[in-house]
């Protein structure tokens, strides 16, 4: 297990899995725990790099699941720059288009930090910056279905597109970097947001890393 880390700087909290694992229920479940006004969030989906296709097709085998996708040196400095107690600008991400918005969201910095994605644990980088790490596991069937439907209603998807774009990358993918990377958590929270006897161990070991730490400096 993770240590506590010094009083000087903020706590942060690593949430990975599968895609449509329940990392979201995870992360409300913490939320509840640690409290809003002692939280900042980050989601790795807001740090993909633009996608410049000149087709459709091109859209549709653009591997959105391999870790060059996603801006982890931009990841990287902004838990950096949380972690010491300074706000960041965060890119907003057009699942749409796939290209960033001009606009960026302002996050502030809390006592801890939370920060969500499928590659979480997969670079080196990300993991010396992470406290204490979380690795949700969910069966492949389960995390299908929970794609198509979000997919579907808030990305504008067609399911003959999800299902191409889960075959051709989503799983591969999951099995060459998701999957491999739980070694790497110091727990493993089976069925996602589902499992109430994990989460009250995620609650504990919450706790115990926290403990009573007073606010960051000037907060």
């Amino acid at each position: 297990m993770s240590k506590a880390p010094p009083f000087d700087r903020a706590v942060v909290l690593g949430v990975a899995g599968g895609s449509g694992s329940g990392k979201t229920t995870v992360a409300e479940r913490i939320l509840e725990a640690v409290g809003p006004d002692r939280l900042a969030f980050l989601s790795q989906d807001s740090y993909y790099r633009d996608v410049d296709w000149k087709s459709s097709d091109q859209q549709a085998d653009h591997n959105f699941d391999h870790p060059n996708a996603i801006d982890t040196p931009l990841l990287v400095e902004q838990i950096a720059q949380l972690r010491r107690g300074e706000p960041v600008e965060v890119p907003i991400y057009d699942f749409v288009i796939h290209r960033r918005r001009t606009e960026t969201q302002a996050v502030q910095p809390r006592r801890v930090v939370l920060v969500e994605g499928i590659l979480l644990l997969v670079e080196p980088e990300l993991r010396e910056l992470l406290d204490f790490k979380i690795f949700v596991d969910t069966d492949a069937d389960v995390r299908l279905a929970r794609r198509l439907q979000r997919d579907i209603a808030e990305r504008g998807r067609t399911m003959e597109s999800v299902l191409h774009q889960y075959m051709g990358t989503v799983r591969p993918m999951h099995l060459e970097f998701v999957e491999p990377s739980k070694r790497w958590a110091d727990i493993i929270v089976p069925e996602g947001g589902e499992n109430r006897v994990a989460l009250e161990m995620v609650t504990a070991r919450l706790q115990q890393l926290l403990g009573d730490l007073p606010p960051l400096a000037g907060h």
